[in-house]
């Protein structure tokens, strides 16, 4: 058989739940197509069932993960930088594909994305010293505030930028311990799709990310009126939507971060994401005498 005779085998893509691959509950599907609208996929239409199953999953998950060791999330966050190295050229073709850019500047943003992902491990055993700290009491008492994740994190995916702005959501929210629900771009979810894959295979636990594709609107809805979801992200939603999702979230003092224009995602991020969602416990413990001398400590 020439090799111009095999049919090509088609990629199923599928949600990401739990550390597995399942269809939407719903069995539904919808067309993605690139910017010139050829068919690329059909991409999973996630159901509000498929949202609950998703923060179930993440609750789960947020034990381990937030008591894990900072260095160790560090060395969890560059093994996925290590895997998406492997697999550059997949991406590349993806991103260029879903955001209509030429194979160079496609390969540019993959690049940044993974370079994004080194930035973000990096950061996970230096925030606390940043944030965190001894505070000057007037008593014999030690006042020392320290960072604690907020807990699980709906992540609106950025709309246009759906690698590099995805990626760039998505690290400090679990860089800093906590999990997340992500909601891939709804025109361009394929890269979000793939990025679950390499999660998958990398040390990342499983429910420590979910992701899920299809309609906005119709996923964040239930996912900002969960009363296990302890924060929004709402970098993906239009002003109408984000409105909404604001009021959902305020009936159960929900955290959330508005969305805000960004120019360029390939400028630094800083830290402001890294500390959105944490929250600051303070500890404060009585000083002693020492001997004869009363010397404290």
């Amino acid at each position: 058989m020439n090799a111009t005779d095999r049919l090509t085998v088609l990629k199923t893509y599928k949600l990401y739940v739990g550390g597995k691959f399942p269809r939407s509950e719903s069995g539904r599907v919808y067309e993605v197509t690139d910017s010139k609208g050829k068919w690329l996929a059909n991409a999973p239409l996630s159901s509000r069932k498929d949202a609950r199953d998703a923060v179930v999953a993440a609750r789960k998950a947020l034990g381990g993960w937030s008591g894990a060791t900072a260095y160790n999330r560090g060395q969890v966050l560059y093994r996925v930088a290590e895997m998406l190295e492997g697999r550059r050229e997949q991406f590349t073709r993806e991103v260029a594909d879903a955001e209509g850019l030429s194979r160079s500047k496609a390969a540019a943003v993959v690049d940044a994305a993974i370079d994004r992902w080194v930035w973000y491990a990096g950061w996970t055993d230096k925030i606390a010293q940043v944030v965190g700290g001894g505070n000057p009491v007037a008593g014999p008492f030690f006042n020392l505030s320290s960072p604690e994740p907020t807990g699980v994190v709906a992540v609106l995916a950025p709309q246009e930028s759906s690698f590099l702005g995805l990626v760039s959501v998505l690290a400090p929210v679990i860089a800093t311990g906590n999990t997340a629900v992500v909601v891939a771009s709804e025109k361009a979810p394929l890269p979000a799709l793939s990025l679950a894959e390499v999660l998958a295979t990398s040390d990342v636990p499983g429910g420590v990310v979910n992701v899920l594709s299809g309609s906005t609107a119709e996923i964040a809805a239930p996912l900002a009126a969960h009363r296990d979801v302890n924060a929004i992200d709402l970098a993906g939603a239009g002003q109408a939507l984000a409105t909404e999702l604001e009021i959902a979230a305020a009936d159960n003092l929900k955290r959330v971060l508005r969305a805000q224009p960004v120019d360029d995602w390939r400028a630094t991020p800083g830290i402001d994401r890294l500390t959105a969602f944490l929250e600051t416990k303070t500890v404060w413990h009585p000083t002693g005498s020492l001997g004869a001398s009363g010397s404290s400590y």
